[in-house]
Protein backbone atom coordinates (compact mmCIF):
# COMPACT_ATOMS: atom_id res chain seq x y z
CA UNK A 1 0.00 0.00 0.00
CA UNK A 2 2.99 2.31 0.77
CA UNK A 3 4.60 1.56 -2.35
CA UNK A 4 1.60 2.50 -4.44
CA UNK A 5 1.02 5.85 -2.74
CA UNK A 6 4.87 6.39 -3.55
CA UNK A 7 4.30 5.95 -6.98
CA UNK A 8 1.62 8.21 -7.46
CA UNK A 9 4.08 11.06 -5.65
CA UNK A 10 6.55 10.35 -7.64
CA UNK A 11 4.20 10.99 -11.03
CA UNK A 12 2.60 13.74 -9.62
CA UNK A 13 6.10 15.33 -9.04
CA UNK A 14 7.19 14.48 -12.78
CA UNK A 15 4.13 15.36 -14.13
CA UNK A 16 4.63 18.97 -11.86
CA UNK A 17 8.35 19.34 -13.48
CA UNK A 18 7.04 19.08 -16.63
CA UNK A 19 4.19 21.57 -16.70
CA UNK A 20 6.44 24.30 -14.90
CA UNK A 21 9.41 23.60 -17.44
CA UNK A 22 7.13 24.34 -20.00
CA UNK A 23 6.01 27.49 -18.98
CA UNK A 24 9.71 29.22 -18.98
CA UNK A 25 10.60 31.55 -21.39
CA UNK A 26 13.91 31.74 -23.24
CA UNK A 27 15.12 34.83 -24.11
CA UNK A 28 17.66 34.38 -27.16
CA UNK A 29 20.31 37.58 -27.18
CA UNK A 30 20.46 39.48 -29.87
CA UNK A 31 22.17 39.00 -33.01
CA UNK A 32 24.88 41.09 -33.46
CA UNK A 33 24.77 43.70 -35.85
CA UNK A 34 26.33 42.44 -39.28
CA UNK A 35 29.79 44.56 -40.29
CA UNK A 36 28.64 47.38 -42.32
CA UNK A 37 29.95 45.90 -46.18
CA UNK A 38 31.78 48.75 -48.70
CA UNK A 39 32.26 48.39 -52.23
CA UNK A 40 35.84 47.38 -53.31
CA UNK A 41 38.29 49.88 -52.81
CA UNK A 42 36.75 52.09 -50.71
CA UNK A 43 37.52 52.39 -47.40
CA UNK A 44 35.16 52.32 -44.22
CA UNK A 45 34.24 55.86 -42.54
CA UNK A 46 32.56 54.88 -39.14
CA UNK A 47 31.76 58.78 -38.49
CA UNK A 48 29.61 58.31 -41.83
CA UNK A 49 26.16 58.06 -40.24
CA UNK A 50 24.07 55.21 -41.54
CA UNK A 51 22.60 54.92 -44.82
CA UNK A 52 18.70 55.53 -44.65
CA UNK A 53 16.38 52.80 -45.93
CA UNK A 54 14.79 53.22 -49.71
CA UNK A 55 11.30 54.14 -49.06
CA UNK A 56 8.30 54.89 -51.10
CA UNK A 57 8.32 58.73 -51.66
CA UNK A 58 5.18 60.54 -50.51
CA UNK A 59 2.55 61.32 -53.07
CA UNK A 60 1.58 65.15 -53.73
CA UNK A 61 -1.63 65.93 -51.64
CA UNK A 62 -5.28 64.92 -53.52
CA UNK A 63 -7.19 67.52 -54.86
CA UNK A 64 -10.08 68.61 -52.50
CA UNK A 65 -13.17 66.65 -53.43
CA UNK A 66 -16.00 69.13 -54.91
CA UNK A 67 -19.26 67.36 -53.88
CA UNK A 68 -22.16 68.97 -56.01
CA UNK A 69 -25.30 66.83 -57.30
CA UNK A 70 -24.05 63.83 -58.61
CA UNK A 71 -25.51 62.54 -61.79
CA UNK A 72 -28.12 63.69 -64.21
CA UNK A 73 -28.23 67.32 -62.41
CA UNK A 74 -25.02 68.62 -62.49
CA UNK A 75 -25.18 70.51 -65.66
CA UNK A 76 -28.58 72.63 -64.62
CA UNK A 77 -27.31 76.00 -64.14
CA UNK A 78 -28.28 77.59 -60.94
CA UNK A 79 -30.29 80.82 -61.71
CA UNK A 80 -32.55 83.40 -59.64
CA UNK A 81 -34.78 82.30 -57.12
CA UNK A 82 -32.95 78.86 -56.24
CA UNK A 83 -32.13 77.35 -52.87
CA UNK A 84 -28.84 76.23 -52.28
CA UNK A 85 -26.53 74.59 -49.76
CA UNK A 86 -22.87 75.20 -49.35
CA UNK A 87 -20.77 73.34 -46.71
CA UNK A 88 -17.53 73.25 -45.72
CA UNK A 89 -16.27 69.55 -44.89
CA UNK A 90 -15.08 70.14 -41.11
CA UNK A 91 -16.51 73.52 -40.54
CA UNK A 92 -19.91 73.20 -39.45
CA UNK A 93 -20.09 76.87 -38.67
CA UNK A 94 -19.95 77.63 -42.44
CA UNK A 95 -22.82 75.66 -43.41
CA UNK A 96 -25.78 77.85 -44.72
CA UNK A 97 -28.76 77.95 -46.89
CA UNK A 98 -28.68 81.28 -49.18
CA UNK A 99 -31.32 81.91 -52.02
CA UNK A 100 -30.06 83.38 -55.13
CA UNK A 101 -31.22 86.71 -55.47
CA UNK A 102 -33.01 87.55 -58.24
CA UNK A 103 -29.88 89.52 -60.18
CA UNK A 104 -28.00 86.03 -59.48
CA UNK A 105 -25.97 86.30 -56.47
CA UNK A 106 -25.88 85.20 -53.74
CA UNK A 107 -23.78 86.62 -49.86
CA UNK A 108 -21.14 84.14 -48.30
CA UNK A 109 -19.30 84.89 -44.95
CA UNK A 110 -15.73 85.86 -45.21
CA UNK A 111 -16.44 86.09 -49.34
CA UNK A 112 -19.36 88.51 -49.74
CA UNK A 113 -21.60 88.49 -52.70
CA UNK A 114 -20.47 86.19 -55.38
CA UNK A 115 -22.60 86.24 -58.83
CA UNK A 116 -23.46 82.74 -59.78
CA UNK A 117 -25.78 82.78 -62.33
CA UNK A 118 -25.43 80.41 -64.94
CA UNK A 119 -22.77 77.92 -63.10
CA UNK A 120 -23.39 74.58 -62.07
CA UNK A 121 -23.29 73.16 -58.88
CA UNK A 122 -20.07 71.83 -59.24
CA UNK A 123 -18.10 75.07 -61.06
CA UNK A 124 -20.02 76.99 -58.31
CA UNK A 125 -18.04 74.85 -55.96
CA UNK A 126 -15.04 74.99 -57.40
CA UNK A 127 -15.04 78.42 -57.63
CA UNK A 128 -15.69 78.95 -54.10
CA UNK A 129 -13.19 76.60 -53.29
CA UNK A 130 -10.77 79.43 -54.95
CA UNK A 131 -11.97 82.27 -53.35
CA UNK A 132 -11.48 80.43 -49.19
CA UNK A 133 -8.03 79.16 -50.11
CA UNK A 134 -6.71 82.58 -52.01
CA UNK A 135 -8.12 84.26 -48.74
CA UNK A 136 -6.37 82.07 -46.46
CA UNK A 137 -10.03 81.31 -44.54
CA UNK A 138 -9.41 77.44 -45.12
CA UNK A 139 -6.27 75.25 -46.00
CA UNK A 140 -7.84 72.80 -49.07
CA UNK A 141 -11.20 73.24 -48.41
CA UNK A 142 -14.00 70.65 -49.31
CA UNK A 143 -16.77 72.44 -50.81
CA UNK A 144 -19.78 70.83 -51.39
CA UNK A 145 -22.94 72.87 -53.09
CA UNK A 146 -26.43 70.92 -53.44
CA UNK A 147 -29.12 72.81 -54.90
CA UNK A 148 -31.94 71.77 -52.22
CA UNK A 149 -34.61 73.87 -54.54
CA UNK A 150 -34.80 75.15 -58.13
CA UNK A 151 -37.47 78.56 -58.28
CA UNK A 152 -38.80 77.02 -61.59
CA UNK A 153 -39.19 73.01 -61.29
CA UNK A 154 -39.98 72.51 -64.78
CA UNK A 155 -40.19 73.60 -68.77
CA UNK A 156 -42.87 75.45 -70.40
CA UNK A 157 -43.71 73.95 -73.55
CA UNK A 158 -45.87 76.20 -76.04
CA UNK A 159 -47.50 76.89 -79.48
CA UNK A 160 -47.91 73.40 -81.56
CA UNK A 161 -48.01 71.12 -79.06
CA UNK A 162 -50.72 68.66 -78.24
CA UNK A 163 -50.98 69.56 -74.76
CA UNK A 164 -49.22 73.16 -74.00
CA UNK A 165 -48.06 73.39 -70.35
CA UNK A 166 -45.23 73.07 -67.78
CA UNK A 167 -44.12 70.07 -67.39
CA UNK A 168 -41.53 68.89 -64.50
CA UNK A 169 -38.22 67.93 -65.99
CA UNK A 170 -35.33 68.15 -63.62
CA UNK A 171 -31.83 67.33 -64.81
CA UNK A 172 -29.85 66.18 -68.03
CA UNK A 173 -32.88 66.50 -70.56
CA UNK A 174 -33.06 67.54 -74.13
CA UNK A 175 -35.63 69.12 -76.57
CA UNK A 176 -37.23 65.70 -77.83
CA UNK A 177 -37.98 64.97 -73.83
CA UNK A 178 -39.76 68.49 -73.64
CA UNK A 179 -41.80 67.82 -76.66
CA UNK A 180 -42.72 64.36 -76.29
CA UNK A 181 -44.33 65.42 -72.87
CA UNK A 182 -46.24 67.61 -74.31
CA UNK A 183 -47.64 64.45 -76.57
CA UNK A 184 -45.56 65.83 -79.65
CA UNK A 185 -46.40 68.43 -82.26
CA UNK A 186 -49.65 69.25 -83.93
CA UNK A 187 -50.50 68.50 -87.67
CA UNK A 188 -49.98 72.31 -88.08
CA UNK A 189 -46.05 72.63 -86.32
CA UNK A 190 -43.16 74.11 -88.23
CA UNK A 191 -39.26 72.76 -88.34
CA UNK A 192 -38.34 75.85 -86.52
CA UNK A 193 -38.28 75.88 -82.14
CA UNK A 194 -37.45 78.67 -79.92
CA UNK A 195 -35.85 77.79 -76.76
CA UNK A 196 -35.39 80.29 -74.02
CA UNK A 197 -33.14 79.73 -71.33
CA UNK A 198 -34.01 81.47 -67.81
CA UNK A 199 -30.50 82.32 -67.62
CA UNK A 200 -30.32 84.44 -70.83
CA UNK A 201 -33.81 85.20 -71.99
CA UNK A 202 -32.25 88.06 -74.24
CA UNK A 203 -30.72 85.47 -75.95
CA UNK A 204 -33.55 82.69 -77.22
CA UNK A 205 -32.14 79.86 -79.42
CA UNK A 206 -33.75 78.98 -82.67
CA UNK A 207 -33.44 75.33 -83.38
CA UNK A 208 -34.67 73.68 -86.61
CA UNK A 209 -36.53 70.00 -85.69
CA UNK A 210 -35.35 67.11 -87.87
CA UNK A 211 -36.54 63.85 -86.86
CA UNK A 212 -33.70 62.09 -89.91
CA UNK A 213 -31.14 60.03 -87.54
CA UNK A 214 -28.41 61.74 -89.16
CA UNK A 215 -29.55 65.22 -87.94
CA UNK A 216 -31.29 64.41 -85.28
CA UNK A 217 -28.14 65.29 -83.16
CA UNK A 218 -28.28 68.79 -83.87
CA UNK A 219 -31.79 69.91 -83.05
CA UNK A 220 -31.77 67.86 -80.01
CA UNK A 221 -30.11 70.32 -77.33
CA UNK A 222 -30.20 70.51 -74.02
CA UNK A 223 -33.17 71.87 -71.78
CA UNK A 224 -33.03 73.35 -68.34
CA UNK A 225 -35.73 73.98 -65.43
CA UNK A 226 -37.29 77.43 -66.32
CA UNK A 227 -36.79 77.35 -69.77
CA UNK A 228 -39.49 78.01 -72.66
CA UNK A 229 -40.06 76.33 -75.75
CA UNK A 230 -42.28 77.50 -78.73
CA UNK A 231 -42.80 75.32 -80.96
CA UNK A 232 -43.45 77.82 -83.97
CA UNK A 233 -46.26 76.98 -86.45
CA UNK A 234 -45.83 75.95 -90.34
CA UNK A 235 -46.65 78.26 -93.23
CA UNK A 236 -49.66 77.65 -94.98
CA UNK A 237 -50.06 77.90 -98.87
CA UNK A 238 -53.54 77.89 -100.18
CA UNK A 239 -54.58 75.79 -103.57
CA UNK A 240 -58.25 77.48 -104.98
CA UNK A 241 -59.50 78.21 -108.22
CA UNK A 242 -60.01 74.94 -111.15
CA UNK A 243 -58.28 72.21 -108.71
CA UNK A 244 -60.32 68.76 -107.68
CA UNK A 245 -60.01 69.63 -103.90
CA UNK A 246 -59.46 73.86 -103.23
CA UNK A 247 -57.29 73.97 -99.97
CA UNK A 248 -54.92 75.26 -97.65
CA UNK A 249 -52.11 73.22 -97.33
CA UNK A 250 -49.16 73.21 -94.70
CA UNK A 251 -45.71 73.47 -95.55
CA UNK A 252 -44.36 70.29 -93.23
CA UNK A 253 -41.98 70.47 -96.26
CA UNK A 254 -40.41 74.13 -96.50
CA UNK A 255 -39.27 73.29 -100.12
CA UNK A 256 -42.62 72.76 -101.16
CA UNK A 257 -42.97 73.36 -104.71
CA UNK A 258 -45.65 74.39 -106.57
CA UNK A 259 -46.54 70.84 -108.67
CA UNK A 260 -46.39 69.42 -105.24
CA UNK A 261 -48.85 71.56 -104.11
CA UNK A 262 -50.97 70.87 -107.11
CA UNK A 263 -50.66 67.54 -106.30
CA UNK A 264 -51.51 67.62 -102.73
CA UNK A 265 -54.89 69.58 -103.94
CA UNK A 266 -55.42 66.68 -106.09
CA UNK A 267 -54.63 68.19 -109.46
CA UNK A 268 -56.31 70.60 -111.81
CA UNK A 269 -59.48 69.79 -112.99
CA UNK A 270 -60.42 68.88 -117.34
CA UNK A 271 -61.55 72.58 -117.80
CA UNK A 272 -58.19 74.48 -115.74
CA UNK A 273 -56.81 77.70 -118.00
CA UNK A 274 -53.10 76.17 -117.01
CA UNK A 275 -51.67 78.98 -119.00
CA UNK A 276 -53.50 81.69 -116.95
CA UNK A 277 -52.53 80.29 -113.48
CA UNK A 278 -50.38 82.37 -111.31
CA UNK A 279 -49.12 83.20 -107.32
CA UNK A 280 -50.81 85.45 -105.44
CA UNK A 281 -47.65 86.78 -102.79
CA UNK A 282 -47.72 88.90 -100.20
CA UNK A 283 -44.74 91.54 -100.26
CA UNK A 284 -43.65 94.78 -98.26
CA UNK A 285 -45.34 96.42 -101.25
CA UNK A 286 -48.33 94.56 -100.84
CA UNK A 287 -49.93 91.78 -103.07
CA UNK A 288 -47.93 90.47 -106.36
CA UNK A 289 -49.38 88.36 -108.99
CA UNK A 290 -46.81 86.46 -110.55
CA UNK A 291 -47.82 84.49 -113.83
CA UNK A 292 -47.03 80.85 -114.05
CA UNK A 293 -46.32 78.64 -117.15
CA UNK A 294 -48.03 75.79 -115.31
CA UNK A 295 -48.54 73.56 -118.95
CA UNK A 296 -44.81 74.18 -119.64
CA UNK A 297 -43.85 73.40 -116.27
CA UNK A 298 -46.08 69.98 -115.79
CA UNK A 299 -44.30 69.05 -119.23
CA UNK A 300 -40.82 69.92 -117.26
CA UNK A 301 -39.94 72.60 -120.06
CA UNK A 302 -39.86 74.91 -117.07
CA UNK A 303 -38.55 74.59 -113.52
CA UNK A 304 -40.61 74.04 -110.62
CA UNK A 305 -40.71 76.64 -108.61
CA UNK A 306 -40.52 76.95 -104.85
CA UNK A 307 -43.72 78.36 -102.75
CA UNK A 308 -43.13 81.01 -99.85
CA UNK A 309 -45.60 80.88 -96.67
CA UNK A 310 -48.85 82.74 -97.59
CA UNK A 311 -48.64 81.95 -101.02
CA UNK A 312 -51.68 81.56 -103.13
CA UNK A 313 -51.75 79.27 -106.20
CA UNK A 314 -54.69 79.98 -108.34
CA UNK A 315 -55.88 78.50 -111.70
CA UNK A 316 -58.65 79.77 -113.44
CA UNK A 317 -61.33 77.97 -115.24
CA UNK A 318 -61.31 78.06 -118.77
CA UNK A 319 -64.75 79.44 -120.25
CA UNK A 320 -64.36 78.17 -124.06
CA UNK A 321 -63.74 74.46 -122.47
CA UNK A 322 -66.49 75.26 -120.38
CA UNK A 323 -69.19 76.09 -123.03
CA UNK A 324 -68.28 73.16 -125.07
CA UNK A 325 -68.62 70.91 -122.43
CA UNK A 326 -71.44 72.10 -121.66
CA UNK A 327 -72.63 71.78 -124.86
CA UNK A 328 -71.24 68.25 -125.47
CA UNK A 329 -72.89 67.54 -122.45
CA UNK A 330 -76.56 68.52 -123.79
CA UNK A 331 -75.66 66.34 -127.05
CA UNK A 332 -75.19 63.59 -125.45
CA UNK A 333 -78.10 63.58 -122.93
CA UNK A 334 -80.43 64.72 -126.96
CA UNK A 335 -79.00 61.54 -128.34
CA UNK A 336 -79.42 59.04 -125.25
CA UNK A 337 -83.52 60.76 -125.26
CA UNK A 338 -83.41 59.96 -128.74
CA UNK A 339 -82.28 56.13 -128.12
CA UNK A 340 -84.91 55.64 -125.05
CA UNK A 341 -87.91 57.57 -126.52
CA UNK A 342 -87.26 56.21 -130.14
CA UNK A 343 -90.65 54.50 -130.65
CA UNK A 344 -90.68 51.16 -131.98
Amino acid sequence: MFNKYKLIIVLGATLYAIASSSQTTVVQPPNPPAAPSYPANTQANPQAPAEQPLTASPSAPAQPALLTRAGAEEGTPIGGGDLLQVTVFGASDYNHDVRVANDGSVNLPFIGTVHVAGMTAREMASDLQSRLSRGGYFNNPQVNVFVKEYATQGVTVLGEVQKPGVYPLLGTRTLFDAISAAQGTTLTAGDKVSVIHRDRPQHPETVKLSYDAKDSQQSNVRVFPGDTIVVQKAGIVYVVGDVKKPSGIVMANPNLTILQAIALAEGTNPNAALDKAAIVRRTADGQTKIPLQLKKMLAAEVPDIRLQPNDIIFIPNSALKTGFKKGLEAAVQTVTGVIIYHPY
